[in-house]
């Protein structure tokens, strides 16, 4: 090939890169979420602490939303007694610790009316849950736990 026509095979390769559109950058994956749904209240230690346990677990990588309903509740109110049990933590110690991570506690509006309690009576870090929560806390897949 002479010099020539290597020069116009190497052109057109050059104009050929420079007009092939840049693929957009790749975002991260999506973290798949937890969700832990919760029924048991203080009066039933073990199926209290043991899903909270899970979720501080879970919450190191990945998105985490603990749901609490029927007698859940009891447990997510400023009053609720410390329910405790070796190994885990305390009831009380447990929740300080997932709203510090930033884990989503949502309680259930119908359950607390029937167990006669207000938005008011919950304690920091718990929101009153609504449908939306539940599909926006992660972009992933997600995983559910029933206790």
């Amino acid at each position: 090939m002479s010099l020539r026509g290597l020069s116009a095979v190497l052109c057109a390769a050059f104009l050929v890169s420079c007009a092939a559109p840049t693929p957009p950058p790749s975002e991260p994956p999506a973290r798949d979420g937890v969700f832990i749904h919760v029924t048991a209240g203080p009066d039933q230690p073990h199926r209290l602490l043991m899903p909270l346990k899970m979720a501080e677990m879970m919450a190191a990588d990945h998105e985490v939303l603990v749901y609490f309903d029927i007698d859940g509740v009891l447990a997510v109110v400023k009053d609720a007694p410390d329910a405790s049990l070796e190994p885990f933590p305390s009831l009380h110690a447990e929740l300080n610790a997932l709203a510090d991570a930033g884990v989503t506690l949502l309680a259930c509006p119908t359950c607390m009316k029937v167990a006669g309690k207000t938005p008011d009576d919950l304690r920091p870090g718990v929101a009153v849950a609504d449908r939306k929560a539940f599909f926006d806390f992660t972009k992933g897949r997600i995983l559910s736990l029933d206790y």
